[in-house]
């Protein structure tokens, strides 16, 4: 479900009524170039009908969680548009942010729990650990105990449905402040908000959040991307788009094969997006 969210084919938007709730929806039928050549087949049809028709799908491969479409470059656009699919420009499909400086995203996040009113006790609150390391991210998640004061990336229980994002303010290990995410962007997800804020605390912090490129074993001239963290889906989409996701190395979260001719775009994306520090075959860019 959440690959099937990032890569587009479902949308989280909130809930009609009294917009506290949020609800799963098809995406509309659509395509995006991948490379001359390549499409990326997105959104689902109604009634489980396929996405193309015979034609077109004889020639869909599918790889992972993701349908890729290889055609001529002359007729794709006139093919797709008669399979009713519509064209999403790269630029409207990974819709990222700007680029802003770590202390900027976490001032402004700080400056919304200033103007919060009291939280209040919060039951089975869980904070992601600052002082964890960034390699391991399940373990970086924890109760709040009596020593913690500061402002965190949290999570927190509701009767239905998975637990919310939020960025909480703790004295003394006693909630203070909470501001639900997300915040800035109600058609983004909680998740995204929560984890582009938590990779610009760690860079204030000084234990950036890193990813490493080895050799992808197996395909001559492929390089392996590892990251440790989870990313905003922005960052997800533009890995879907160069490279495939590959089961993970050991000790990664998630790992790509890419080209070795996107590595030098990747590594400068996630420095200046995510303030990542990049590792290459044991090295740092």
């Amino acid at each position: 479900m959440d690959l099937l969210l990032s890569i587009g084919d479902l949308i989280e938007l909130p809930s009609h009524g009294d917009g506290k709730g949020r609800q799963i929806y098809l995406a509309p039928p659509s395509y995006v170039e991948k490379a001359p050549g390549q499409y990326l087949l997105l959104g689902v049809r109604p009634n489980g009908a396929p996405l193309v028709d015979e034609a077109l799908g004889a020639e869909v491969l599918h790889e992972g969680h993701t349908r890729l479409l290889e055609i001529g470059t002359e007729s794709a656009h006139a093919r797709l548009r008669a399979a009713h699919l519509h064209e999403i420009t790269r630029a409207q499909w990974l819709k990222r942010p700007g680029v802003e400086h770590a202390t900027t995203v976490v001032t402004l996040m700080r400056q919304r729990l200033d103007g919060a009113g009291e939280s209040g006790q919060i039951a089975d609150l869980k904070i992601i650990d600052p002082e964890a390391s960034v390699l391991y991210y399940r373990g970086r998640w924890r109760p709040i105990v009596s020593g913690d004061s500061g402002d965190f990336v949290a999570r927190r229980p509701q009767a239905y449905g998975a637990d919310l994002w939020c960025f909480v303010r703790v004295e003394h290990g006693v909630p203070r402040a909470l501001v639900d995410l997300p915040a800035d962007d109600v058609t983004a997800t909680g998740c995204d908000e929560a984890w582009h804020t938590q990779a610009a605390i760690d860079a204030m912090r000084g234990t950036p959040q890193v990813m490493h490129v080895q050799v992808a074993p197996g395909r001559a001239g492929d390089q392996r991307l590892d990251l440790f963290s989870p990313v905003p889906g922005w960052a997800q989409r533009y890995l879907e788009l160069v490279g495939t996701l590959v089961p993970q190395a050991r000790g990664a979260l998630v790992s790509y094969r890419v080209p070795m001719s996107a590595i030098d775009d990747l590594s400068v994306f996630f420095t200046d997006m995510l303030w990542m520090h990049v590792k290459v075959g044991g090295g740092v860019a």
